[in-house]
């Protein structure tokens, strides 16, 4: 991993338990497999603890890593740097992307909270007119609030899970639209499982958790931004392209809908993109998941997982390659 998140991923607290359960070689992080410390220690490690910087792990990396046996990711998705051979030739691997979600799940929940009471465009309000709102400020929006809203997930990723939990604290009715999820499991997470459309068009809030793949490439397109209602919340904490973000752009300019922007696509949008100056439309700089002291429970993940590797008992958060199409 890149050396300059050591640190913070794994705070003393938890650098004193992974150096209790591992011997670490070498010592510090290495950003390469080609350097002679780095081929050394790859002929004799039995673990790869990878995190944000990972360079590719691929087929002639894991050559030179004969006794490799797992490949323990302390930050989300192992797709963009590990080669499927690892699965080929049985490495297991885990991820700290459960970890991750905790952070963007509250991060959303704030979001719908916030963005059901309309506290951004009334925020804008007041700032510019520097007094307070008026009952023709709350009327404008077809309801104010989250007592008895619908909320919809679209994607029962580990933050989406998350946020259905967390949803649980509010007089919501939760649906839930996941292609890999059947009525039964929905209803034990305490959602209602639908179609999309069915979702989009019924929802007072739509909060988005899908990975981003060629099947989730605007999902939200232009005919279902047209579905949803007029007064919606759209929230995204997952990943821009899950939007068309030009077929979104009118719905938010003629202020029908509200949204909440953690991602957009392109990420940053360009500068004089519509987007940037209306009130409706809250755009964070992607900081929903791990920042500053959070970043530390993506590490205590990691070093969890090593230390049931260590004892011989199965990964708790092990990436499978079966899930790999449809998983972040």
């Amino acid at each position: 991993m890149d050396a300059s998140v050591v640190d913070d991923v794994f705070p003393p607290a938890v650098r004193a338990r992974l150096e209790e359960t591992a011997d670490i070689r070498p010592p510090g992080a290495v950003r390469e497999f080609t350097g002679p410390e780095a081929r050394a220690a790859l002929a004799e490690c039995e673990v790869l603890l990878t995190g944000w910087g990972c360079p590719p792990i691929d087929t002639q990396v894991l050559d030179r890593a004969p006794r490799l046996r797992a490949v323990i990711h302390a930050a989300g998705t192992v797709k963009t740097f590990l080669s499927r051979d690892a699965y080929v030739r049985g490495i297991a691997v885990s991820s700290a992307a459960a970890a991750n979600a905790v952070p963007v799940a509250e991060f959303t929940l704030a979001a719908i909270i916030l963005g059901a009471k309309r506290a951004f465009p009334l925020s804008q309000l007041f700032r510019t007119r520097r007094t307070h709102r008026t009952e023709a400020d709350l009327h404008r929006h077809a309801w104010l609030g989250t007592h008895g809203i619908t909320v919809g997930v679209v994607g029962a990723s580990h933050t989406g899970r998350r946020v259905v939990q967390l949803l649980r604290s509010l007089d919501a009715e939760v649906l839930l639209y996941d292609p890999y999820v059947g009525d039964a499991e929905a209803e034990l997470l305490g959602a209602t499982r639908t179609d999309l459309d069915t979702l989009v068009a019924t929802s007072d809030v739509v909060t988005l958790h899908a990975p981003a793949t060629a099947e989730t490439r605007h999902l939200l397109d232009a005919r279902r931004l047209g579905l949803l209602r007029p007064g919606a919340l759209l929230v995204n904490t997952a990943r821009g392209p899950l939007v068309d973000t030009e077929a979104l752009v009118p719905h938010l300019v003629d202020g029908r809908i509200d949204a909440v922007l953690d991602v957009t696509d392109p990420e940053p949008l360009p500068p004089g993109h519509p987007l940037w100056d209306l009130p409706n439309v809250f755009i964070t700089p992607h900081m929903a998941g791990a920042q500053g002291n959070e970043v530390a429970r993506l590490g205590a993940l990691a070093v969890d997982e090593l230390a049931r590797y260590a004892r011989g008992v199965p990964l708790n958060h092990p990436v499978l390659l079966e899930d790999l199409e449809h998983i972040a």
